[in-house]
């Protein structure tokens, strides 16, 4: 069968990966209302194309904070990548730096560190950070991280609890045997309970930037207010995020959100998004809207379901050239164009 667009590696991941896999990777908080609404608010949002315009040259790079990337799609932190292929992780940071882009490695990979930086040196990559009760579990990994030349630090803001997945509670989901959450070992055997640390504030911020001179992104935010204290405690960037649908269903889809938080921004930090994103078109409507760059989660999943490093890359090729069209259709040649007067949203 030939891969033509994103929705075609969902179905054959779908198909193929162990159903206690693909439960976990495509499961929403609740009923999913979150989770597929990030999808469905892209569709109430339309084109106001120009004609006439020279796109005969295209220009599709942008830069994340001072580093070029070949196209504004990065890919999104998400756990336990060996579920989805047996390099896990390491895939995936081959496939992004093939590409030229940003790859978010998670805390929760099934691979370390040092083995995602040995595969793929010299890679554009971000670490994802989730805080724990053990504290100094956390410190040694932002600091294993900056030594091993990752270039920023996304702290997820909104999982103090891992919110209700229904498919994962009826599977009684856990990793198989021979899978590990490697960068947090010892931290599990010393913590019996959920590790995850449910009183971090905003005053850590400061804690965290006592201990690197990476920059720091904050991921999960969706509203006017968090935005603006994220600036006010100097953070370098935000990725508007619900956590694929994940955590508190019955949220806003995360492009809604962007543009209020674009707003109380004001171009003072970099504003990022991530769910719902499945075509070029997508990705163009979401930096029309403000957003300096996406990320893609699932479909990155599905990606290496089909293929391993060949499909992630194959994914993202897929995006950036439908990407490269919608620009050139709605008649930009080069991404410094692209702003709001580009959309309006449905009035259906």
């Amino acid at each position: 069968m030939a891969m033509v667009c994103l929705s075609d590696f969902e179905a054959y991941a779908k198909k193929y990966l162990p159903k206690i896999a693909w439960d976990y990777f495509a499961a929403g908080a609740d009923d999913c209302t979150t989770r597929d609404e990030n999808i469905l608010a892209y569709k109430r949002i339309r084109f106001r194309p120009r004609v006439l315009r020279d796109v005969s040259v295209m220009d599709i790079r942008t830069k994340i904070l001072g580093s070029e990337i070949s196209f504004p799609v990065g890919i999104a932190p998400t756990g336990f990548h060996q579920l989805a292929w047996p390099d896990g992780e390491k895939s995936t940071a081959r496939a992004a730096r093939a590409m030229n882009t940003c790859y978010i490695a998670s805390t929760y990979s099934t691979c370390t560190l040092e083995e995602i930086s040995a595969a793929a040196p010299g890679g554009l990559r971000w670490f994802q950070l989730y805080v724990h009760r053990n504290r100094a579990a956390s410190q040694q990994l932002v600091q294993r991280a900056e030594a091993l030349g990752f270039q920023g630090l996304v702290l997820t803001a909104d999982l103090p609890y891992t919110g209700k997945r229904r498919d994962d509670v009826r599977n009684g989901f856990r990793l198989p045997p021979h899978m590990k959450v490697k960068n947090l070992e010892q931290a599990f055997e010393v913590c019996k309970m959920s590790p995850l640390d449910p009183s971090v504030t905003w005053d850590d911020i400061y804690w965290l930037r006592s201990l690197t001179r990476l920059p720091i992104i904050i991921k999960g935010i969706l509203t006017r207010e968090d935005a603006e204290l994220a600036v006010g405690h100097g953070v370098q960037g935000i990725i508007v995020s619900n956590h694929g649908g994940r955590q508190l269903d019955e949220g806003p889809a995360t492009i809604d959100a962007l543009v209020e938080v674009v707003e109380a921004v004001r171009g003072r930090v970099e504003v990022y998004v991530d769910g719902g994103i499945r075509k070029g078109s997508d990705v163009l409507k979401a930096l029309a809207l403000g957003a300096k760059c996406v990320f893609i989660g699932r479909p990155a999943l599905w990606g290496l379901a089909y293929k391993g490093e060949e499909g992630l890359q194959d994914v993202l090729r897929i995006l950036q050239d439908e990407f490269r069209l919608s620009m050139a259709l709605a008649g930009c040649a080069s991404v410094s164009e692209i702003g709001q007067h580009l959309v309006q949203f449905s009035k259906l």
